[in-house]
């Protein structure tokens, strides 16, 4: 079997990682190709994780990064479209909800190419996110959907999925999959002044970083739990960089250069409390037992506010604060609701 996977973002490269890895654990029938759209095209947003995590360098490299959204998914359908064609797969692998996902399942799609996507059934009910359009509809197109949680799985039921011609498996989150395999390897960042007790932060989605006050409330709290709290320590995407500066908001925390997975494993492992926009990192924090505030108005992962393990405040600065206060160096405990590490191996026997 041929199997083509699609990624293109920092989060698709550690799910891929630990599929691949149980794909030639368990599945030497299977013949990966690795498509790379180049989404995430900085060497320290990139080139890093597949370095760190010793996922085979990608089969085809794309370079396609900038634009609108319509824009860099149109022009990834088409140059995926070409790549299928030429490869002949029996079938696409996507991941998560980005538009080298929309793009991948597309492109699969019209050619008649069947898709499996992992993370299916994801749902923030918020249409004016695209991830969530472009999750929607990579559900849609797929015939193998499989979902992190339980509640994924209802959400296609109530979208009327039992009721077509695919495949649902409840199969576990992959993310925890890597937590446990890379956890190990964790290292700190090469940045001498990170204290022994602080917070972990990050920002970069959309619905914050372009709106000016969505954002500015941000970085506010973020400034006063630095000053009052404890530190906080703030990995940052080069989008979010640009945006601070364009918008003149003076940033007043520990400020790093993206970081590889594994010296994220170690900020989340080493932190008092995780303050995120991320869906990703929301898990995470879970698999390391750490409190969440969530700085987005909805989540895809309503089973951690449904535990207490994670707290939505929006980008209100004084909801921000006051939750940050309240979670600071509360630990969660991880109860399995996630697969307990077996998800790529589930992934890989059904693939």
């Amino acid at each position: 079997m041929k199997l083509m996977t699609i990624i293109g973002a920092r989060p698709q490269f550690i799910k891929a990682a630990v599929v691949s890895h149980a794909l030639k654990q368990y599945r030497h029938d299977i013949n990966e190709i690795i498509i790379h759209t180049g989404q995430h095209f900085d060497s320290n947003m990139s080139d890093i994780f597949f370095g760190q995590l010793n996922i085979a360098k990608p089969d085809i490299q794309m370079n396609i990064n900038s634009g609108r959204h319509g824009e860099m998914t149109g022009l990834m359908l088409a140059e995926i479209e070409l790549r299928l064609i030429e490869e002949k797969p029996d079938r696409v692998l996507v991941y998560g909800d980005t538009n080298s996902t929309l793009a991948g399942a597309l492109a699969a799609a019209k050619l008649h190419i069947p898709v499996a996507h992992v993370e299916s059934g994801l749902r923030s009910f918020n249409l004016k996110m695209p991830e969530e359009i472009n999750r929607i509809v990579t559900d849609q197109v797929s015939d193998l959907l499989f979902c992190p949680t339980a509640t994924a799985v209802s959400n296609l039921k109530n979208e009327g999925f039992h009721k077509k011609s695919v495949s649902i498996k409840h199969v576990g989150d992959v993310m925890q999959d890597a937590a446990i395999l890379f956890r190990e390897k964790a290292m700190a960042p090469k940045f001498s002044d990170i204290p022994k007790d602080f917070i972990l932060a990050t920002v970069h989605r959309a619905e914050n970083t372009d709106d000016p006050v969505r954002l500015a409330n941000i970085v506010n709290a973020l400034n006063e739990l630095h000053a009052k709290r404890a530190p906080v320590v703030l990995p940052l995407h080069p989008r979010t960089r640009k945006l601070i500066d364009k918008q003149g908001l003076n940033l007043k925390v520990i400020v790093l250069e993206p970081v590889g997975y594994f010296e994220m494993i170690w900020l989340l492992e080493h932190s008092q409390l995780v303050m995120t926009d991320s869906g990703g990192v929301q898990k995470e924090a879970f698999f390391f037992n750490k409190a969440c505030v969530t700085m987005r108005d909805q989540t895809e992962w309503t089973e951690l506010v449904d535990i207490g393990a994670n707290e939505i405040v929006g980008a209100n600065s004084d909801l921000i604060v006051s939750a940050a206060e309240r979670n600071y160096s509360r630990k969660v405990e991880d109860n399995s609701l996630y697969g307990g590490g077996e998800a790529s191996r589930r992934i890989a026997e059904q693939l």
